[in-house]
């Protein structure tokens, strides 16, 4: 369960596409985070996510915060989702000009997964 494998990360381009075309998906703000998230067919994994950090200003510190705390805080999310029988894809987008300490992506991510419980419910 505390684990991140391939199948977890969404890679396909439609589904991304359709993400971001607007009119499926929901999103939320948690400074310095956006989640974007829209439900999909019940797949291999219940949530399949994606990172998106600005590349010029960060390289892979910020990705692997956010990985991390994903990882750590998704067991709650997970378990409204199997008892719903549901599918969701989320990206997770960095908005800030500065690196954020650990700790406060963490409680940032915490906040993004208990408010998509939530609306899920």
């Amino acid at each position: 369960m505390n684990t991140l494998c391939k199948a977890e990360r969404l890679h396909s381009k439609i589904v991304i596409e359709k993400m971001f075309a607007g009119g499926f998906s929901r999103s939320f703000s948690v400074f310095p985070l956006r989640a974007v998230y829209m439900s999909v067919e019940q797949q291999e994994v219940p949530v399949s996510i994606l990172i998106s950090v600005p590349k010029k200003r960060f390289k892979r510190r910020v990705k692997r915060q956010i990985r991390e705390a994903y990882r750590k805080n998704k067991g709650p999310l997970w378990q409204v989702l199997q008892e719903k029988r549901l599918g969701l894809t989320i990206a997770f987008i960095y908005l800030s000009d500065e690196l954020c300490r650990t700790e406060e992506i963490e409680e940032k991510v915490k906040v993004l997964l208990a408010r998509i419980a939530e609306r899920l419910e």
